[in-house]
């Protein structure tokens, strides 16, 4: 295995490892959006138990209160994790590029080494045909 061969094969598993961080900061986020979601439906349900119970419509006031600072973590929480997000997507673009690059690399290597053997091999045909053009005088 060539020294390039290395490199594609590490940034391949780099950008591997960075695919899974993604993943995962994404599964957080859809957690996140459920959770807001949920508080979303307790809220609603919440509201429409005070419109049928007026008892119930004394808390409302503190419950909304409360809904309203929990939304306000959750969605200060979907925002921090939307900037890791878009950082781990930055730092896979530039994985992927990166990779190319080493793969790039690597196929010019391989391009240049043939270019060698082809000028070996018509090099050697040119000295055979020399050789029976010379034996045939």
């Amino acid at each position: 295995m060539s020294w390039a061969d290395s490199l594609i094969k590490l940034s391949g598993y780099e950008v591997e490892v960075l695919q899974k961080r993604l993943a995962e900061i994404a599964d957080r986020r859809q957690a996140v959006d459920m959770r807001i979601a949920m508080l979303e439906a307790e809220a609603e349900h919440e509201a429409q138990r005070a419109r049928e119970d007026a008892q119930n419509g004394w808390y409302q006031v503190g419950f909304l209160e409360g809904v309203r600072i929990r939304r306000a973590a959750l969605q200060y929480e979907a925002e921090q994790i939307m900037m890791e997000e878009a950082g781990a997507r930055d730092a896979l673009a530039q994985a992927f590029e990166e990779q190319k690059k080493y793969e790039q690399v690597a196929d010019n290597m391989r391009i240049a080494r043939d270019k060698v053997v082809a000028r070996m091999e018509i090099a050697a045909m040119d000295e055979l045909g020399l050789r029976r053009a010379a034996a045939g005088r």
